[in-house]
């Protein structure tokens, strides 16, 4: 098996077929939207494919070491000029394709209108080693 992450944007990606942004849903849109991500993992988790999931906040900052005895470097929040995450799934599948497959699913989740979003969703595998030099 090998775990994947299946990353939710909420900017920065390609737009979505059902573009309109979730602070314009109704309630009834966003509950129905989050029963379908809540449902979509629980099904993983009875198949053993699911390992963890979170959504996140709009807001974030960017932080960097800046020296031995300097207090850390912050940029932002910026969020009108960032790449913004809405939320992550982990999964753990035999194959590439399966994770393609679920995204693919996980892309389905209802929006604006109860019309599936057909959101863009980044399939990135973990690292099982580090990465090689060659020189």
């Amino acid at each position: 098996m090998a775990k994947y992450l299946l990353l939710k944007h909420y900017r920065g990606a390609p737009a979505s077929f059902n573009d309109v942004p979730m602070d314009q849903w109704t309630p009834q849109e966003i509950s129905d939207h989050m029963q379908y991500m809540h449902d979509f993992a629980a099904r993983l988790e009875k198949s053993g494919e699911f390992v963890d999931g979170q959504a996140l906040a709009p807001e974030g900052t960017f932080v960097r070491y800046d020296g031995e005895g300097r207090p850390p470097v912050t940029d932002g929040p910026f969020a009108e000029t960032k790449d913004l995450i809405a939320g992550w799934m982990v999964i753990d599948v035999d194959t590439y394709e399966r994770a393609v497959e679920l995204a693919g699913e996980l892309s389905a989740a209802p929006g604006a209108g109860g019309k599936p979003i057909h959101e863009w969703l980044e399939v990135r595998p973990f690292l099982t080693a580090p990465p090689t030099i060659t020189e």
